[in-house]
């Protein structure tokens, strides 16, 4: 019963990034092209396409590293593993390790940094978007790439 709950669960939060992560993408593709359009044919600029563009870079990097945790897609040197295979389990094991600290300190520092533009009231400089909103992603995500470790190290724990 909970299984089939955590798998549905799963499956909707794969969704959400996946689905995230494709139309923040298009929607800084399409204001590009169409400041580079603007730029180029009628000498006229978009102020905001940068700045959307730089905020969808910060959002696809933090749900993307969700997203690569899950598919086991992460950076990975794995040149000792080659030589020695039977090092492999200790080593995955080690490399999620450290993936849970890094998780860690995104959300306290993440918090932090949220706290802080929340207590200040910045906004970006052209399209007026409060920063908490902008940094809010950073602990958000931190708690998804520890969910998303601890479920990639149960599957492994499964599978030996």
């Amino acid at each position: 019963m909970l299984g089939k709950i955590l798998k549905k669960l799963d499956t909707i939060v794969t969704n959400i990034e996946e689905w995230t992560l494709f139309i923040i993408v298009m929607a800084a593709l399409l204001s590009l092209f169409a400041n580079v359009v603007l730029r180029y044919g009628f000498n006229y600029t978009l102020a905001w396409s940068e700045e959307l563009v730089r905020i969808v870079i910060i959002y696809s990097t933090f749900v993307g590293a969700s997203v690569a945790v899950k598919q086991r897609a992460m950076i990975k040197i794995d040149a000792i593993v080659q030589i020695f295979p039977r090092l492999k389990p200790g080593l995955t094991l080690y490399s999620n390790i450290l993936m849970l600290i890094f998780a860690c300190l995104m959300v306290f520092y993440g918090y932090k940094m949220t706290h802080l533009q929340y207590l200040t009231n910045q906004k970006t400089i052209i399209m007026q978007i409060p920063l908490v909103i902008i940094y809010s992603i950073m602990p958000i995500m931190g708690v998804m790439v520890f969910a998303r470790t601890i479920q990639v190290m149960i599957q492994d724990f499964r599978t030996r």
